[in-house]
This record gives C-alpha cells, structure tokens and sequence, in this order.
C-alpha cells in the first residue's frame, strides 16, 4: 500500500499484520480520488476526517493532495497510524484518537469541530456506516458544501436520509463507494 499521488507520492505505509483490517485497495483508492478530484479542490480542504482510519491511507492522501489537516479514528489500529504519519513527516496537521467511533465522534462535536471531507471505511456487514452518518448529521460535523466518503460492501444497501448520493461506484461483487453531501447543500 502506497500514497498514489501529490507531495507524497509513492509513500510506502504500513500495514497490520492478518485479515483483521481490510485496507483499501489502491485500484480502488485510485479511482476514489480521481471521482473526488472530479468534486472537490483539494487544496480549498481545510480538514479531513477519517472514521475507521484503518492504516490512514485515505487521511493521507487527502493531505498529499492539498488538504491542509486530517483527524484519524480508529479502536484497533492508531500504533499503525501513528507510524504512517511519522513515515510521511505529518504529526503537525494530523490528530490520532483512539477509542469507538461514535464516542470520538461527539466529542469532536463538543468541541464544535466540523469538517469538508470524511471518509467512512467501516468493517462490512455489521452496518455501522448507517450509525455514523446519523451522528454526522445530528451533531453538524459536516461544513456546508462538504463530501462524505462511504466505502461498504457492495451487497449492504445505504440509507441515509439526511444525505443525497451524488455517485456511487461498485468494484466488482464485493465493494461499493459513494459519494455523499448534505441534503439540501448549496453544492450539489
């Protein structure tokens, strides 16, 4: 696994050891960020988040790409993490929490936190996406005019009333990718 482009390009990360953690492919990441480069300016990204960081690969490449910060979520993986921020030298616009993801969730809301671009990467079948975009919308994590990231299992049906889909892109039998904004956001 790789940074695909930007000022990092080519960037090895580390990965965990095992099946436990399902990385995102980098076929898939590359055709992620080039549907996203398609949507958004990178270099107007003031904050990214990653839920279910996983390795942080997502996080980073927003950053490689123009992003200027990225917060990283993850219960099992924030050593791996913290290794990758270190490998591409970004400790000073990244923020690793540790612990379960609607915990951390609201208590980037309690601080008032809110972000232009998060990815949601959670382990398939056991529907936590659909949590987590109900906590997005509920505590306002989302800027006006920002995207919402969502891979999940291509068999697994996203709901999100509070989101309008603007692109959704299945890889094969078992990954699927959409794209989300704010219902009712000025830029749809």
């Amino acid at each position: 696994m790789r940074i695909i482009t930007g000022k990092m390009k080519g960037l090895k990360l580390k990965t965990p050891a095992g099946f436990s953690t399902r990385p995102t492919s980098d076929r898939v990441k590359e055709s992620l960020f080039s549907v996203l480069n398609g949507l958004i300016n990178f270099s107007e990204v003031d904050s990214v988040l990653d839920i279910f960081a996983g390795t942080g690969a997502l996080g980073l490449e927003a950053i490689s790409r123009g992003a200027r910060t990225a917060t990283f979520i993850d219960f099992a993986t924030t050593e791996i993490i913290s290794e990758n921020v270190r490998r591409a030298k970004l400790e000073s616009v990244t923020e690793i929490l540790r612990g379960d993801f609607a915990k951390m969730l609201k208590a980037l809301a309690r601080q008032e936190r809110k972000f232009d671009l998060i990815f949601i990467d959670p382990p398939y079948k056991k529907n936590f996406f659909e949590s987590t975009l109900e906590i997005i919308a509920e505590k306002k994590l989302l800027n006006e005019g920002g995207l919402i990231v969502v891979e999940h299992g291509a068999a697994e049906i996203l709901n999100a009333e509070d989101f309008v889909s603007i692109r959704k892109i299945n890889y094969g039998k078992t990954t699927s990718v959409e794209f989300l904004r704010l219902s009712g956001s000025a830029v749809e």
